[in-house]
């Protein structure tokens, strides 16, 4: 008679403990193989040690070193636990060596005994935990349930673990990602789940490690050409290979994927063909060398400078600056890749962040990742009168209100059909009119004021610079609507926490004037400023500074007039001056720059020295 899966694991600790071995052939091979590993490390199953935590210094640094991918972790273990939420279930993330670093939990698995372990800063290693999820899936580097009986330690028998490795670009191990229940069945549909997530957060690493190559998306169905199961390669400018993720790996098994290895030795279609034919179409068909046939597409926007060079003008202008977003900070670019991997799935998204932060920039872009031929429909929820926002939304027929325009209209949502709608400031809705929008997405009917009803399909992104969960406990938002609107939820940083300010900079003031540069210094300068208003802030400056100069370059003195004259300080750059007083400010700055030499000042301000000495001047009557 064969025993169950639970009832072999109690016999098997029975044996254990009464022979001090581990019996052979009644676990399952994974688990028995890591008892011998604990029996070997010397390891009681009754008597487990005290659970190791890190120290709150040395979790500060792990979690810094993984910073990228515990930022794509965090995004996708938010988007698990939505998916599995109200059953008991904690989401865990762990760098390679078993420290967990993150986890998100049900209130009702966190407060128990057993929750309560898992904790951020616990060491899930076999030789501190036994067999566990975390610690036997970072040494066997594929996907294991560790269910009940089967941990090798008492206390974590009440658990059921699903465990999945993540793996970077270059096939090493870069985190694990666990779903822990205290569920008393197996839960394969989790594991699944789990799985798909760890798929996604290793695709994002891909992604990153590759956004300066061309990156080609293939499956054999076009159907699967934006899920988790599509091949992704990194092709470099000189057409050869320099990496392919798990998928491709299996799709064209067999094949020279090696490193460096061509494009063409791989696939018949040549690689520049390839490549110009990109800019023509979104879908390609490729063979392989055996005669296999795929759907392809160079994926956007990391698209390389090769590709931009093969693009005909106005194709190459279709992605001016001003559209694109920048995101070279971690943390960012792991935001962009889940809200990305979200526009594919139609998945509602709610954005959240400090007003100039770029929430609608970053809106924009999930929209051109989604790949949807329809509009792209922004509606600031906070500047329609509240009387108005329902028949703006939906749309209302002829006559159907005193002031209704003739003909009626179609409201945005309409509008919005096989595009994206944006509901910007979603905090500012009306709490009766958030009661409409909930039914609208129960079934995304429109329902027009006076009009027939009407199934439109809309990619739904909202943004808010309140705390949406602060307004719940107030009663100014409804619970189940932000359940309904966050399926992915994103938190922008300010401008002050980015890592690539710099950058986006440089991305600014090429958007406002293409001709203009700004040195070193001067960004330095400016990333010592405060941004009370972030980018939105920032662009601000930088357009007053190309208006009131013509200088092709925006150098230290010049920036310095505007924001302050001390790197460093931090000034209210709110408040701008008159242009005559910058430009005097200016003047001077460069005069100290220059050590005081009046010819050598003027030059590098390109102006006359009468100039120069009327400032001079002007200075000193104001001493006086």
């Amino acid at each position: 008679m064969q025993l169950s899966l639970s009832e072999g694991s109690r016999q098997a600790h029975a044996i254990l403990q009464r022979d001090g071995v581990v019996p052979a052939n009644i676990l399952a091979i994974d688990i028995y193989d890591s008892w011998l590993r604990c029996v070997a490390m010397g390891l009681d199953a009754n008597r487990p040690p005290q659970l190791e935590h890190a120290s709150a210094g040395l979790l500060r640094a792990e979690r810094e070193r993984h910073g990228f991918v515990r930022g794509l972790a965090l995004a996708e273990m938010q988007t698990l636990h939505h998916q599995i939420a109200g059953s008991n279930f904690l989401i865990a993330f762990a760098t390679p060596e078993g420290l967990l670093l993150d986890a998100v939990a049900d209130k009702s698995i966190s407060a128990a005994p057993e929750g309560k372990c898992i904790r951020p800063g616990s060491l899930w290693g076999e030789q501190y935990s036994g067999t566990n999820g975390i610690g036997t899936v970072a040494l066997l580097k594929r996907p294991l349930i560790v269910h009940g009986e089967e941990h090798f330690f008492s206390r974590y028998r009440s658990l059921t673990c699903c465990a999945a490795p993540v793996f970077a670009a270059d096939g090493s191990l870069a985190g694990i990602l666990d779903a822990s229940s205290d569920c008393v069945s197996r839960q394969m549909h989790t594991q699944a789940l789990v799985e798909m997530s760890a798929t996604q957060i290793a695709n994002g690493l891909f992604r990153e490690r590759h956004r300066q190559d061309i990156l080609i998306a293939f499956h054999n169905r076009g159907e699967f050409l934006h899920t988790l199961s599509a091949g992704l390669l990194a092709v470099g400018e000189n057409g050869n290979v320099v990496g392919a993720n798990h998928a491709a790996r299996v799709l064209l098994h067999g094949l020279p994927i090696a490193p460096d290895r061509p494009f063409d030795d791989i696939f018949r279609t040549h690689f520049g063909a390839f490549v110009s034919e990109g800019r023509n179409q979104e879908r390609q068909r490729l063979q392989d060398q055996v005669g296999s046939s795929y759907v392809a597409t160079i994926e956007h926007p990391y698209v390389s400078p090769m590709l931009r060079a093969v693009s005909a003008p106005n194709q190459a202008r279709a992605k001016t600056p001003d559209t694109a977003f920048v995101s070279f900070d971690p943390t960012v670019a792991a935001i962009v890749r889940q809200t990305e991997a979200a526009a594919h799935r139609k998945m509602p998204v709610l954005i959240c962040g400090e007003t100039g932060t770029g929430k609608e920039l970053l809106a924009r872009h999930a929209h051109r990742a989604s790949g949807r031929a329809g509009a792209f429909v922004a509606v600031n929820c906070a500047a329609l009168p509240e009387g108005l926002i329902e028949s703006e939304l939906f749309g209302y027929s002829e006559g159907a209100f005193t002031g209704a325009r003739k003909g009626g209209s179609p409201g945005l949502f309409k509008q919005a059909h096989g595009g994206t709608l944006f509901l910007d400031e979603i905090g500012a809705m009306p709490v009766a009119l958030q009661a409409v929008l909930l039914r609208f997405l129960d079934d995304w009917t429109v329902r027009p004021v006076g009009g027939a009803t009407r199934q439109v399909d809309v990619f739904l992104i909202s943004a808010t610079n309140v705390a949406l969960d602060q307004a719940v406990a107030k009663g100014a938002f409804r619970a189940d609507l932000l359940f309904r609107v966050n399926a992915l939820e994103v938190n922008l940083p300010p401008l002050s926490q980015r890592s690539d300010f710099a950058a986006i900079v440089r991305h600014s003031l090429a958007s406002i004037d293409k001709n203009r540069s700004i040195t070193e210094a001067a960004v330095d300068h400016l990333a010592a400023c405060a941004w009370p208003g972030n980018i939105r802030q920032l662009r601000n400056v930088l357009s007053r500074l190309v208006l009131q100069d013509s200088a092709p370059i925006l150098d230290l003195p010049m920036v310095a007039a505007v924001v302050g004259r001390r790197a460093g300080e931090k000034v209210d750059i709110g408040r701008g001056s008159t242009l005559h007083a910058q430009h005097c400010a200016r003047v001077l700055a460069t005069y100290a720059e220059m050590g005081s030499n009046v010819s050598r000042a003027a030059r590098k301000l390109g102006v006359s020295r009468n100039t120069v000495y009327r400032v001079l001047a002007e200075r000193a009557n104001q001493a006086k």
